[in-house]
């Protein structure tokens, strides 16, 4: 799938099993040019060594996503670097560890719940915002949600209001940005071995009941959501927009 002289942000990577590792893999390996993005100075080295390792002329910008000057700092790095953007990559989500365990309703703060929505949702819509003028014609703005956003999933908690709300922003981003011809999609990963996995209590027992229950018996691979991220970052997605993709093994599909 040929991404040659596509420019493509990715933010998200936090380790070598990280979603977005793999999709900057993917990405490059299909032509397009990468710029990595890195969640503090503690994160800096391993990201900078994780673009080394895929091609050593990429370069990697800080960008806290709490902050909209750092942000905007991001997209007049991105436009003094390159003029234009056509790929956006949004894996980042985070919600305190404590809530992602026991009850929800028990665990569940005010802080919590507005951490889990600032860093997972609305950091997708001000990247949006902030890049708009920099995005180019069929831009494909792409990012990461689950299941636990329509169905209750054992200690995701807040996640889960965190990512529905991120899936109903893919439908807004989509239809406010569709005039520019700039697509908004969401992959709906199953669940996977991740640094982000790990702080979900139980996330083992996750894992071996998508392999006993899904469609496929079987559970995904890091390779498999990002070759659907490549596909959507691609032209040949160039009539999908506004749509949560399930890259699952099917098990969604399931009732019981």
């Amino acid at each position: 799938m040929n991404l040659d002289n596509k420019k493509a942000l990715i933010i998200g990577i936090a380790s070598n099993r990280s979603i977005a590792t793999e999709i900057a893999k993917v990405l490059s390996a299909n032509g397009a040019q990468l710029l990595l993005t890195y969640q503090g100075e503690k994160l800096k080295n391993r990201v900078e060594e994780i673009a080394n390792e895929i091609n050593q002329n990429i370069e990697c910008f800080p960008c806290d996503l709490s902050s909209d000057k750092n942000i905007d700092d991001l997209a007049a790095f991105t436009k003094k670097k390159w003029g234009s953007l056509d790929i956006i990559i949004h894996s980042a989500a985070f919600a305190p560890r404590e809530l992602l365990s026991g009850d929800f309703v028990d665990n569940i703060n005010r802080d919590g719940f507005n951490i889990a929505h600032e860093i997972s949702s609305y950091s997708f819509t001000a990247l949006a915002k902030s890049f708009k003028g920099i995005l180019n014609t069929s831009s494909s703005l792409i990012t990461l949600s689950y299941l636990g956003s329509e169905k209750v999933i054992p200690n995701y908690n807040v996640m889960g209001l965190a990512k529905a709300s991120l899936e109903s922003n893919v439908r807004y981003m989509a239809n406010s940005l569709g005039s520019n011809n700039i697509r908004v999609n969401a992959i709906s990963a199953g669940p996977v071995k991740t640094l982000a996995s790990a702080g979900i209590s139980g996330f083992n027992e996750i894992l071996k009941h998508v392999e006993a229950k899904s469609a496929l018996k079987r559970n995904i691979t890091l390779n498999e959501i990002a070759n659907v991220a490549l596909f959507l970052s691609s032209d040949l997605s160039s009539g999908i927009t506004g749509q949560t993709i399930y890259v699952d093994s099917g098990y969604n599909i399931n009732g019981f």
